[in-house]
């Protein structure tokens, strides 16, 4: 709705197209220019690739938004999970009600599974892969791939002068950057470097006109998140915490990417900011 063309990389399978240019053909009843590649942008020559394309496709225009968003990372587990035998509440509950206590935990997972987020805390979590464990090899990934990618990004637009007189630079971020989620360590150090990263880009490349700011998003109902285990669990408290009672959509995200775009937010650069609707302050 702003005018600006855009230019979109992504990497899917062929089988997986068909919505995905459906979705790209949308993009072009707002009467803009919609160019995309379909190719790794974690690598130089994706990258260079890409930049080359994009620079016939300028003619004489420029980058007003780098819009940086790579979910590739590791989800596996630090160690072995030790849980304690004792008792649980779902035992309490059965021995008190006189009834089986597999029918109860069926029961109570199939109303869960209906919607009612209430019970999440009775839900059993998803098991992990107990095969391997994050090594350093898997750190050191995840960490390039999700936190430090965007640096290589800003540093060749700008070296190949693309960049606009007033630019803006824009990750995604999240909670598990400050919180320990299970399974999520690598992603973690991912987002806590992206952070750094962001602060140190906002700091250094002020001087060409280029501002830098993260959006941590509230828990997201999207593909990245479905992957980690235990993410319905995850949905359901995010619901219960979030002051307005729903999770965060894309739309939510999109309208804040939006916003610093535009020529208002121009004083807005280093920041990390929460969209969520206040979920980031509740317990």
């Amino acid at each position: 709705k702003m005018g600006c063309h855009l230019m979109v990389v992504h990497r899917d399978r062929r089988g997986a197209m068909g919505p995905i240019k459906e979705a790209f053909s949308v993009l072009e009843h707002y009467g803009v220019r919609v160019r995309t590649m379909n190719t790794n942008a974690l690598t130089d020559e994706g990258r260079q690739s890409v930049l080359s394309f994009l620079a016939d496709e300028l003619d004489g225009g420029s980058v007003r938004v780098l819009m940086h968003s790579i979910a590739l990372g590791n989800l596996k587990l630090l160690v072995a999970e030790r849980r304690p035998q004792r008792k649980t509440v779902i035992d309490d509950l059965a021995s008190s009600l006189s009834i089986d206590r597999d029918i109860l935990e069926n029961s109570i997972q199939q109303v869960f599974a209906a919607g009612v987020g209430e019970l999440a805390t009775l839900v059993p979590t998803q098991d992990f892969d107990h095969s391997q464990y994050l090594g350093q090899e898997d750190f050191a990934q995840t960490v390039a791939n999700m936190g430090t990618d965007i640096v290589a990004w800003v540093q060749e637009i700008h070296q190949r002068k693309m960049f606009s007189p007033d630019a803006r630079v824009i990750g995604l971020t999240s909670e598990g950057s400050s919180r320990a989620w299970k399974g999520y360590a690598a992603i973690a150090a991912a987002k806590a470097a992206l952070e750094s990263v962001s602060r140190a880009m906002a700091r250094e490349f002020a001087a060409y006109g280029i501002r830098s700011n993260i959006i941590q998003g509230g828990v997201t109902d999207t593909p990245a998140m479905r992957l980690i285990p235990g993410s319905e669990l995850m949905k359901a408290h995010a619901r219960m915490r979030n002051p307005f009672g729903r999770l965060t959509t894309p739309q939510d995200v999109a309208m804040v990417i939006g916003l610093l775009a535009k020529d208002e937010a121009a004083w807005i650069n280093g920041a990390i900011i929460p969209v969520d609707g206040g979920e980031h302050v509740c317990g």
